[in-house]
């Protein structure tokens, strides 16, 4: 899909919105970062489905607000995982998703996404991977008293925060900084990096080499 698309914007061909679907399960702050960007004319995406792990994520309602189309799965589904990403992935394909994009997703993808997206499912996390990868990212590099920490987007994969890297940027930690201001720091890039990064897929510009290294046109 990178190569259809970069060698359409090398012909000088209008490129369709890219379609995403965005998974969530908390407030959907980088959610609205992705809607504001598409709203304001600067990424040539279009959300097609919101999927949320909680039917109390905020995230719902900012989909819902900017008239886009969401899903909510019961925790009885969710009990199984690999039952809730059969649905999930029936339910993206249903709505034409070319790119998955977790954007504070809480839950691991598994293979039915994974078969169904190969190579198409985007993660953002909130430290330089590899370091401090699983859920606790930030508190983590906050507590080992790191003087640099960042923002990592990936394309995940089998293996948990490993995936290729496509874009990182470092936030330096101040001296005397709270969790919450790191945390706020932290989130300042994310809001701007991730809409950047679509963008990027949009134009076809990222190649995962052989050695799963990612160059960017």
């Amino acid at each position: 899909m990178q190569a259809a698309r970069a060698a359409a914007r090398a012909a000088g061909e209008t490129l369709a919105p890219l379609t995403i679907g965005v998974l969530v399960s908390g407030s959907g702050t980088n959610l609205q970062a992705l809607i504001d960007r598409i709203a304001d004319g600067t990424l040539n995406a279009r959300i097609a489905l919101v999927v949320a792990s909680r039917p109390s994520a905020y995230g719902l309602k900012r989909a819902e607000a900017a008239g886009i189309q969401t899903l909510t799965l019961s925790k009885e589904v969710y009990a199984d995982p690999i039952a809730a990403d059969e649905v999930i992935a029936h339910e993206l394909l249903a709505a034409g998703v070319d790119y998955v994009i977790m954007a504070g997703y809480m839950r691991k993808v598994h293979a039915p996404l994974l078969a169904t997206f190969p190579g198409r499912i985007i993660n953002l996390h909130p430290a330089l991977l590899p370091s401090f990868p699983g859920a606790h990212g930030i508190q983590d590099a906050y507590d080992r008293g790191v003087k640099v920490t960042g923002v990592t987007v990936h394309i995940a994969n089998a293996a948990y925060d490993q995936g290729p890297i496509i874009a990182q940027e470092p936030v330096r930690v101040e001296e005397g900084w709270s969790v919450d201001e790191l945390e706020a720091a932290i989130h300042a890039v994310e809001h701007r990096l991730y809409p950047e990064v679509v963008e990027l897929l949009a134009e076809g510009r990222v190649q995962v080499r052989e050695n799963l290294t990612v160059a960017i046109s």
